[in-house]
């Protein structure tokens, strides 16, 4: 498909095309009759050198819509709308839009499908976009940067790009993640994991950057050795406790920076004899529902993602109407939820 042209315009158009520029507007507006010779003439025009009516705002002159379209990763064998964080956040979404008599259409990308937002636009489905997921890879910022440029209605939510000033709706996992760790520092722990997720996900740099603060302000030293990865999946959390395991005997404290990593270590080191608040303190991330059900309960940073989801709608649907909107860039506040999986009696170990 031919790349948007933002210098292309309807004169140029009606010039390739040998018709004049109010038959090109006609043809764009659905205005009055036109034979299909001309209207095919011209969008072959406009195709040809990336034109399409700013505005693809022009489509919400004409009528909308109504909905909103939800973009979510498509992950096979992983059912996302099971997970905390994308029911959460659907929930938020969905009840703010439908206060306000919109409909929520949601839309799945694969991984390796390029990104083009825009085309969302140019089929007239949705009125507006929230992306969710959205992740730092090649096309991402591009497709972006689309969206930005012709001043269409999206919102990103939990992702940012460093020097990129794009329509984001966030929590502060920094201070989340300094927090956590600050408290098992008062606990006298300074030997302390961190688990981490894929560092394309800016939430994930955010946490490392929390983690990394709360050890200096401590001056304590951070340990590459201490340092471990995961996918955000309980089985990321559940295979890294084999590596994990071997170095609890010196490191009783484990950050995880979400609770499905989490729960996967406690399961994991489960089989190894260790038991979360008798042998080793741990945290995780996003105090979802599981946190409360695990035995025992686990600690977590609660993140606000229902709201979330509806300060996006809010905002999404402010763009509907100020396109030129100033730049939206909010975060919401977290809290520390200390559970038994931090309940510990017994004195920390802090030699490696």
């Amino acid at each position: 498909m031919k790349e948007v042209n933002p210098v292309a315009n309807r004169k140029d158009v009606a010039k390739l095309a040998g018709v004049s520029e109010a038959t090109v507007s006609r043809v764009f507006n659905e205005v009055g009759p036109i034979r299909e010779e001309t209207k095919q003439k011209v969008l072959q025009a406009a195709a040809e050198i990336g034109y399409y009516p700013n505005a693809i705002a022009q489509s919400f002159a004409k009528g909308k819509s109504n909905n909103i379209g939800v973009i979510v990763p498509y992950l096979p064998k992983v059912h996302l709308m099971s997970t905390h964080y994308f029911s959460e956040l659907l929930s938020g979404i969905g009840a703010k839009l439908g206060e306000k008599g919109y409909g929520l259409l949601l839309l799945f990308q694969s991984p390796d499908e390029p990104k083009d937002y825009v085309q969302l636009f140019r089929s007239q489905k949705v009125d507006g976009c929230i992306i969710l997921g959205s992740k730092n890879i090649p096309g991402e910022i591009e497709a972006l940067s689309k969206l930005k440029e012709l001043q269409l209605p999206y919102c990103l939510v939990n992702q940012t790009f460093s020097g990129y000033l794009f329509h984001t709706i966030d929590a502060d996992h920094v201070q989340g993640s300094f927090e956590a760790v600050s408290a098992l520092i008062k606990k006298g722990f300074e030997q302390i994991i961190f688990v981490n997720g894929p560092l394309e996900y800016s939430n994930s740099s955010d946490r490392f950057q929390g983690y990394s603060s709360a050890l200096e302000m401590a001056g304590i030293a951070r340990k590459d050795q201490l340092i471990f990865q995961g996918n955000y999946s309980r089985k990321s959390g559940y295979e890294l406790a084999e590596r994990i395991a071997p170095i609890l005997r010196n490191s009783e404290a484990i950050f995880a920076a979400n609770d499905r990593m989490a729960i996967g270590l406690m399961q994991g080191l489960s089989s190894h004899g260790y038991q979360a608040g008798r042998d080793y303190v741990l945290v995780g991330y996003d105090d979802s529902e599981m946190a409360r059900m695990t035995s025992p309960p686990l600690s977590s940073v609660k993140v606000p993602l229902f709201e979330m989801g509806q300060l996006a709608a809010e905002k999404i649907l402010e763009l509907l109407t100020n396109p030129e909107h100033q730049v939206i860039n909010e975060k919401l506040p977290v809290t520390l939820i200390e559970r038994a999986t931090t309940l510990w009696g017994q004195s920390p170990k802090n030699t490696l």
